[in-house]
């Protein structure tokens, strides 16, 4: 049994863990990671321009690309890693035991992989490209889940900013007196 069949009973539509479900898993991991010391990333994906492509292509299309992402992702992460879909048709990644260094890595390949990916409708071939917000917990660098999921949330709008297709780290701990 893979990971996405794992998954699939949460959310039979995209294979992943729901809002309320991935913030639970979050809270808990975080937890965890506070009580034994260890590293926690989180990672969330948006597909580039997913608006637009549901304007012209329709909702189904819309949600078929998702479910491809969802695959990508399932394929992409490891088997000790959470995924569930977040508002606004965006993804999470909770990684356990996972550096600023390891997300960032994960980041790069799942960008690679969404370059891969090809969709036809009506005889017209589409790419989609991702961006991608990540934030970490190490060193007791923040005190909050909720931090970490903002900061993660703040990386995704400044890769889409910026063109997409891109990654961008924001660290959820306090500014840094300079």
């Amino acid at each position: 049994m893979t990971k996405f069949d794992q998954q699939a009973g949460s959310d039979a539509t995209a294979g992943v863990f729901s809002l309320t479900q991935i913030r639970h898993l979050m809270r808990v991991e975080f937890s965890r990671a506070q009580r034994y010391g260890y590293a926690v990333a989180c990672i969330i994906i948006g597909v580039d321009r997913l608006d637009q492509v549901r304007d012209l292509y329709g909702f189904e299309f819309k949600e078929a690309v998702l479910h491809d992402v969802v695959e990508l992702l399932v394929n992409e992460t490891r088997t000790c890693d959470y995924l569930g879909r977040l508002i606004d048709d965006r993804l999470m990644a909770i990684l356990p035991h996972t550096s600023r260094e390891g997300g960032e890595v994960t980041a790069r390949r799942i960008l690679n992989a969404g370059r891969g990916l090809r969709f036809t409708n009506r005889g017209e071939e589409l790419g989609i490209t991702l961006s991608v917000g990540i934030s970490h917990f190490e060193d007791e660098n923040t005190m909050f889940f909720d931090s970490l999921v903002e900061a993660a949330e703040r990386g995704l709008d400044e890769a889409a900013s910026q063109g997409g297709d891109a990654f961008h780290y924001v660290d959820p701990g306090p500014p840094k007196v300079q």
